[in-house]
């Protein structure tokens, strides 16, 4: 389903100012709104929203349908009466302007212990009824309950790997999932009041969202982590053996990014087994994605035509093999359950004539990547004159540096290229790509933030291959304001990508 001619910002809720050491969904992503809106923007394009685990990568989940409780706001518990005002005017301070995951996750969840038991104590029956009807809703009994089990048993056994687990919880025995359940039931309501809350303070988000206009944009990895909740639960969709560990995994080859190739480490998919149940797990997954959002973009797209194998206990990626993935078949039987699929196809990397084509048999928007334009001649397909009107494109993504970051590494003749192609010889690299992105024929133009305030490299959200120090930037809400909005609102209107009479 193509986007209309449209622009957005690219920013995780976790980069957004505010006193907890995290941005969050409370009032610092209203804010947010309110700022896009008077830009002149109309999509706001997120990182995934689940529990991040090991590395705090948003990309390696520990579900792919519950949310993020570290993105909870504590203002917004106060209000819902969960919290009192004392208990955030005492929360402590946290040094710089990161994301200190060591000391906020602690700090954080303390919060919300204290939130689940003031409202064990005093919430009304109408309240406790709402939790219940969340839990037992169509949309969230296929996993939450699942999830909220796996998290009170990976916290009952000190944070280890399910496959870790005793046998008989490893591999889900009946009489043990019973007994677990008993044993573990303040937990478990424990993790399905956090989802109830995320969820709530997220359909407020959403719905400001949509009163100004604002689309948002999420993001749907192709693979999950292998200690999540959707592998324990769900073995048998997964190449997993029979003592729970992985058989392949996941990766791509050696790439621009790495000369070893990316070794994700995730667990390969099951297709035949997922064939069989005509995709009702990825049904499950995207009707999810497609209620919290307005618009996915589909992550790793060419995993879907083909993936790239690489047997479990490999040190690299290097010597995997490419493996047929479901095609179009996964497709027709998500249109099949879903109707209409607004979905982003992130189509960068190793793309084969049999990605593009089923790419546009479904009609879905590929990416540009400015970054990635003036290496070569003309010809590159990342440049504006070569693009397809139905697709996105960005200054960078997520996995790049920023603009300000690459320009100042990159070599002189790439440097040259952009100046010449821009007819400029001074000018700030990440506003030169934010123009040309607006200006070009691609029906969205989505920019990270770090480049709307041409930030450096200190800027970068992830290093693709690093195991830590990523996803931790944020910016202090002094840099929000209205000359910034009204520079991004005069080349929205120039460019045609906000609709008229606004």
């Amino acid at each position: 389903m193509a986007l209309p001619r449209s622009s957005g910002i690219l920013l995780h809720p976790s980069s957004l100012p505010g006193p907890f050491g995290i941005g969050d969904i409370g009032p610092y992503a209203h804010v947010f709104v309110d700022f896009l809106n008077a830009a002149g923007q109309s999509l706001w394009q997120l990182l995934p929203l689940g529990p991040t685990g090991y590395g705090d990568s948003p990309y390696q989940c520990l579900s792919a349908f519950a949310g993020n409780p570290l993105l909870i706001s504590p203002e917004r518990l106060v209000a819902s009466g969960w919290l009192e005002a004392a208990d955030i005017a005492n929360y402590g301070v946290f040094d710089g302007a990161g994301v200190d995951f060591e000391h906020v996750i602690p700090a954080k969840f303390a919060l919300l212990r204290k939130a689940f038991d003031r409202f064990e104590k005093i919430a009304s029956p109408t309240q406790r009824d709402r939790l219940e009807r969340f839990t037992r809703a169509r949309l969230h009994r296929g996993w939450l309950a699942d999830w909220s089990l796996f998290m009170a048993l990976k916290r009952h056994h000190d944070g280890r790997c399910w496959a870790d687990w005793p046998a008989a919880l490893r591999d889900r025995n009946d009489s043990a999932i019973a007994e677990a359940r008993r044993a573990l039931a303040s937990e478990i309501r424990f993790e399905e009041f956090l989802q109830h809350v995320f969820f709530a303070q997220w359909a407020d988000l959403k719905a400001h969202a949509r009163q100004n206009g604002i689309a948002l944009v999420g993001d749907v990895p192709i693979f999950v982590a292998y200690d999540s909740a959707d592998v324990w639960a769900n073995r048998d969709l997964f190449q997993i053996d029979d003592q729970g560990r992985p058989i392949a995994i996941a990766g791509v080859p050696p790439d621009f990014f790495s000369a070893t190739g990316q070794l994700w480490g995730n667990p390969l998919y099951d297709w035949k087994r997922h064939d069989e149940t005509r995709y009702a797990w990825w049904v499950a997954r995207l009707r999810m994605a497609l209620t919290t959002v307005d618009h996915v973009r589909l992550d790793h797209f060419r995993g879907f035509e083909a993936f790239w194998r690489v047997p479990a206990g490999s040190a690299t990626a290097e010597h995997g093999e490419w493996v047929k993935g479901p095609g179009a078949a996964l497709f027709d039987a998500l249109r099949q359950a879903l109707g209409q699929l607004p979905l982003i196809a992130e189509d960068l990397g190793v793309i084969t004539p049999e990605v593009e084509a089923l790419r546009d048999r479904f009609g879905l928007p590929g990416m540009k990547i400015l970054q990635f334009a003036f290496a070569d001649d003309a010809s590159n397909a990342f440049l504006p004159h070569n693009y397809a009107e139905n697709s996105v494109v960005y200054t960078g993504t997520h996995d790049n540096d920023t603009t300000a970051g690459w320009f100042a590494a990159a070599a002189e003749p790439e440097r040259r290229k952009l100046a010449t192609y821009l007819g400029l010889l001074d000018f700030d690299p990440a506003w030169a790509l934010i123009r040309l992105a607006q200006a070009s024929v691609a029906s969205g133009a989505i920019v990270p933030f770090q480049d709307v305030l041409s930030v450096g490299a200190e800027g970068r959200m992830n290093l693709p291959g690093r195991a830590s120090g990523n996803w931790s930037w944020r910016f202090g809400a002094e840099r929000i304001t209205v000359d910034l909005a009204d520079r991004l609102a005069a080349l929205a209107r120039t460019y045609g990508r906000i609709p008229e009479g606004d």
